[in-house]
């Protein structure tokens, strides 16, 4: 029986996943869209990240600050979309794209883990900007991330869209009280985000409430894997990886 998230479900465990595309240092940057097309033509699944623009679009991007990426100072949320999209990545001749502009591009080719890239207090704009694409795009996608009142809010609105949550440590994140860290590195949040898998990081993937979890029958994506050996690693505790830097 087919299952009910169809062809996404089928890729989430069958394919390896790159880390925001697949970038390299001298070649496409992240988050690109040709990283994106290198991965699909690699036959690799794609992750990548999502906030909005000033006026509401959903940009490809992982920083909350532009400077990295592209030698601008300033918050990617200050900008319009037609701004961002003029702006190049890493010097090159890749530009920030639209989702829309992704998942035009990559179609049907690869599964695509959209990460909704937002404050945990702020929910409701970009995850209703990111279902508005979805809703005109056929090919095999999911939505992840940190927040579990995002995940909650799709489960609520767009049960139909397939989610996994995101977790690791917190051993690093300040903006969030101690305890709230703890409970969410046990993932003692995932009632409330009420995922279908989980992607987790290297730090807590091999801990027992994520192999309590993935027996119970949530499949475990680890992240972010940089090599065989670090394949090898924790393969046992998971069912597929998030890459970068070689070719699995």
């Amino acid at each position: 029986m087919r299952h009910e998230y169809g062809e996404a479900w089928d890729l989430l465990t069958s394919r390896p996943i790159t880390h925001r595309g697949l970038w390299a240092p001298g070649g496409a940057p992240e988050n690109s869209l040709g990283a994106f097309q290198a991965a699909a033509s690699a036959d690799y699944g794609i992750e990548l990240d999502v906030q909005l623009s000033s006026d509401g679009e959903a940009m490809v991007f992982h920083d909350t600050t532009l400077e990295r990426l592209c030698g601008v100072e300033g918050r990617l949320a200050d900008h319009t979309a037609a701004e961002l999209q003029a702006m190049k990545l890493c010097g090159t001749d890749e530009t920030i794209p639209t989702l829309t502009e992704a998942l035009t591009m990559i179609g049907h080719q690869s599964l695509v883990l959209i990460e909704i890239k937002i404050p945990f207090g702020d929910v409701g704009a970009l995850e209703k900007r990111v279902s508005e694409v979805l809703i005109d795009h056929n090919g095999p996608t999911a939505v992840i991330g940190f927040n579990p009142y995002s995940h909650a809010w799709f489960a609520k609105h767009h049960p139909q869209t397939l989610r996994g949550l995101d977790s690791y440590s917190y051993d690093d994140d300040e903006t969030l009280a101690r305890d709230l860290r703890k409970s969410y590195a046990a993932l003692e949040h995932v009632p409330l985000a009420k995922p279908q898998f989980l992607v987790l990081g290297l730090d807590i993937v091999t801990k027992p409430p994520a192999a309590k979890l993935r027996a119970d029958g949530l499949p475990v994506v680890a992240w972010t894997i940089r090599s065989e050996a670090d394949w090898d690693a924790h393969k046992a505790h998971a069912d597929n990886m998030i890459f970068e830097g070689f070719r699995p």
